[in-house]
């Protein structure tokens, strides 16, 4: 019996989509907030949860996600750039929104105007920023300071506390609410350099807190613990999540797969977002008769082959070619051949009754079943976010409730 899933809009379309459960997506806040608030802390002001949706939301539509995060109760919203703040603040989206990697020379007084809190990275955006506020009109535009502690790409170095702080002392209309940084390795359990770097972060980072304070600075919120530190150092707890409670990354070379596995465990999370297209071709590919570009694929025995109405450019990792495999008819049928930016071949051979229309998940939930894209993303040495934010514009979401 074929799939029944509908297609995503009442007009024939090309049949490719991405449903996104927005009750998945609830049930992730909901259960990250509890798990960084446990109730034997007994603390009297609860972690705050600051949701990233950033790259559209990780490919989940940032503007969507986040209202509907918001909704929700998440405490605020991460995003990469003033046009992604924008369009979240368009959504209608109230709650503050930090800009995490800050503006360039002439974005201040836009960020002002729609109420983002900026990130500031370098000592002399504090000067900048101050002037658009008071063009502004704001006695007091918020901002985070980011201190590099050791991934050597954004933020203050921890040497620069003092000069950071005679500069703002210069600034009339900033006002610091919060401080943060971000790990490199998180998420690696190794016994080497790699694997202790978190902690040396992390001492790195208090030193800098304390040093401001030292010097009558008031950090406000301190957020540390990126989406793996939240499972796997659990004494960096702070504010970091993603929309789709991805958890993990994936460093190619140091993997120690059976403690990763356990501290996921630790913190069940739905998947949010299903890749999904539907079966445009079938036919019967004989013995030793090559399937797609350069005849990656030679079957060694007679052949089903079903083509979905999806490649690479829709989101499709080409990597997958003749590794991945997608959800049909309850069954997994592998991907074969090379990936085509339009189009994929599957081997259904195996799959009884297999008809043209029937749909196929490349990654997500099928009824009962799962094919999770971090498990997807680990297979061909890639992370999470790679698969999601892969997922092209061209391809229309479905927020299902």
């Amino acid at each position: 019996m074929a799939r029944t899933q509908k297609s995503p809009r009442k007009e024939v379309r090309r049949p490719v989509w991405a449903d996104v459960s927005l009750s998945a997506l609830t049930y992730n806040l909901q259960a990250i907030r509890k798990f960084v608030n446990p109730p034997e802390e007994k603390r009297k002001t609860p972690r705050k949860v600051l949701s990233i949706v950033k790259g559209n939301g990780y490919g989940h539509g940032g503007p969507e996600v986040a209202k509907a995060l918001e909704k929700a109760g998440s405490d605020w919203f991460g995003v990469t750039c003033t046009d992604e703040g924008i369009a979240v603040r368009k959504a209608g989206v109230r709650k503050p929104v930090l800009i995490l990697t800050s503006f360039v020379p002439g974005e201040e007084s836009r960020l002002v105007k729609h109420d983002l809190t900026a990130v500031i990275h370098r000592c002399e955006q504090l000067a900048l920023l101050d002037r658009a506020a008071a063009r502004g009109g704001k006695k007091r535009a918020p901002f985070h300071l980011k201190v590099d502690t050791g991934m050597n790409r954004l933020g203050i170095a921890t040497t620069d506390v003092e000069c950071f702080a005679r500069q703002l002392g210069k600034c009339k209309h900033l006002q610091l609410t919060g401080i943060f940084s971000h790990f490199a390795s998180s998420e690696v359990f190794t016994n080497t350099a790699v694997g202790q770097q978190t902690r040396e972060q992390e001492e790195r980072f208090y030193s800098a807190l304390e040093r401001l304070r030292t010097l009558g600075i008031d950090p406000g919120i301190v957020h540390l613990a990126n989406s793996a530190a939240i499972v796997t150092r659990p004494e960096t707890w702070a504010d970091m999540v993603r929309p789709g409670a991805i958890l993990y990354g994936y460093h190619p070379g140091y993997d120690p797969m059976e403690k990763r596995e356990e501290a996921e465990k630790r913190l069940q999370v739905r998947p949010v977002m299903s890749l999904r297209s539907r079966i445009i071709s079938l036919r019967s590919v004989p013995t030793g008769s090559g399937v797609g570009y350069n005849a990656t694929f030679v079957p060694k025995r007679p052949s089903r082959i079903g083509v979905l109405a999806a490649g690479y450019g829709d989101g499709i990792h080409r990597s997958l070619g003749n590794r991945g495999s997608v959800l049909l008819r309850g069954k997994l049928a592998p991907i074969v051949g090379i990936i085509s930016m339009d189009v994929t071949m599957i081997d259904v051979t195996d799959v009884e009754g297999v008809e043209i229309g029937d749909v196929a998940t490349i990654y997500g939930t099928d009824g009962v079943q799962e094919l999770r894209a971090n498990q997807v993303a680990r297979s061909v040495g890639t992370v999470t976010s790679d698969l999601l934010c892969a997922v092209s514009q061209r391809v229309p979401r479905v927020y299902l409730r």
